[in-house]
């Protein structure tokens, strides 16, 4: 059994357990938001504007506190950094709760983005622990990328439970209170954080051969996620089941962590950037399903099988792509460009989501899940015209 090896490292089990404690807050705190402003204000449009400017705020943070975490350590940046968005979520519920004027439900929650990639420090801990190994660490990518999918399957779900069956704030503060501690116990198990390299630094990760392309990939892959996440809203509405949308969104995330389990039991075999390849052909085909389910049959039922299986293409070509983004990082700057990838994922999104509302919109819902299918055939282009192999970027250079 691949997992079986994975934590038989001493400390696998203590560090995965605190991060994933602290990452399924990730998929919890933009719900809740939502829930709690717009009971508070009545307004939507309120609370959408403050999670796009938190969702804007942490694309532009994020990559300064993963630099920050390369260059003086995950224990010693990622606690005051989670402490520092923990207040802002705090803020943000005393400012609604009290009536605040508007923007300082702006300020408050902009204060989230320096919560750090905790993704993105378990994966630089098993670059760590398997370096060298390159099955064993295929088998951690994939089970990281499963773990992202459960997060953020299960934490919507749980925000809107807490915020609906409880109080509204409920999301927010359990929400904060699962954050503060998996850090705290993930930064605890310092035997198995990578070692910094005092005097030392890396070649920006942007800079490096092949980089770029990768970056874009992520652009048009967040696209995808963002546009089809509010499409199926969309159509779930206009079919009278609004309140089914959650579920259905929930089977393309099932489809996608169950691929990942199943994507690490086999040893990848040739290049990567030819495996990527294939892995997103694959996604843009079974994109299609769910667009034919939802022009040819028109029922909620037959649209969350077909997300379900389009679902499963997401996780190989995601684990795909975050190996490639291990190889062409400099040395010491792991975290930052695994961080930059998100970065590329959460501004992709930010656009998928807006041009995913405004095609259902002015065309319809089902129309909408077009624009999916054309992201990720845009990520193909894009890696059947750019990527190439480029030998792994490890040269550090001296500070002057």
């Amino acid at each position: 059994m691949p997992y079986r090896h994975l934590f038989a490292h001493p400390g696998a089990k203590a560090f995965t357990a605190g991060n994933l404690m602290a990452r399924l807050p990730m998929g919890m705190f933009s719900v809740s938001a939502v829930v709690m402003i717009a009971g508070a204000r009545d307004s939507y449009a309120l609370a959408g504007a403050v999670t796009a400017t938190g969702l804007a705020a942490t694309a532009l943070v994020a990559p300064w506190t993963a630099r920050l975490v390369d260059r003086y350590g995950q224990a010693r940046i990622a606690v005051p950094a989670t402490l520092v968005a923990a207040l802002g979520s705090l803020a943000l519920i005393l400012c609604v709760r009290h009536g605040a004027p508007d923007w300082t439900l702006f300020a408050a929650y902009a204060a989230t983005a320096t919560t750090p990639n905790t993704g993105g420090m378990s994966r630089a801990r098993w670059a760590h622990l398997l370096k060298g190994d390159h099955a064993a660490l295929h088998t951690a990518n994939a089970f990281e990328q499963a773990a992202d999918e459960l997060c953020f399957m299960l934490g919507p779900v749980l925000a809107a439970f807490l915020c609906g069956a409880v109080f509204p704030e409920a999301g927010t503060l359990v929400g904060v209170v699962l954050l503060v501690s998996g850090v705290l116990l993930f930064a605890a198990q310092r035997a198995t954080e990578p070692p910094v390299r005092p005097g030392t630094r890396g070649k920006s990760p942007i800079r490096a051969p092949g980089m770029a392309p990768l970056l874009a990939v992520c652009l048009a892959m967040g696209t995808v996620f963002g546009a089809m996440e509010v499409v199926t809203l969309a159509f779930a509405d206009a079919h009278g089941h609004r309140t089914a949308a959650g579920a259905v969104l929930g089977l393309q995330a099932a489809g996608s962590c169950a691929a990942g389990l199943l994507y690490g039991r086999f040893r990848p075999t040739g290049p990567a950037e030819a495996r990527y390849a294939r892995c997103i052909a694959g996604m843009t085909t079974l994109l299609t399903l769910p667009l034919l389910a939802a022009s040819l049959t028109g029922s909620l039922l037959a649209l969350g099988g077909a997300l379900l299986v389009a679902g499963m293409a997401t996780a190989p070509t995601m684990v795909t792509g975050m190996a490639l983004v291990q190889e062409r990082t400099p040395e010491g700057r792991l975290n930052e460009g695994m961080t930059l990838a998100v970065t590329g994922l959460l501004g992709g999104i930010a656009c998928g989501s807006a041009l995913g509302g405004w095609t259902a919109e002015h065309l319809s819902a089902t129309a909408g899940f077009g624009v999916p299918v054309a992201a990720a055939g845009a990520a193909l282009l894009i890696t059947l015209a750019t990527l190439r192999p480029v030998l792994p970027v490890r040269a550090v250079e001296p500070l002057h």
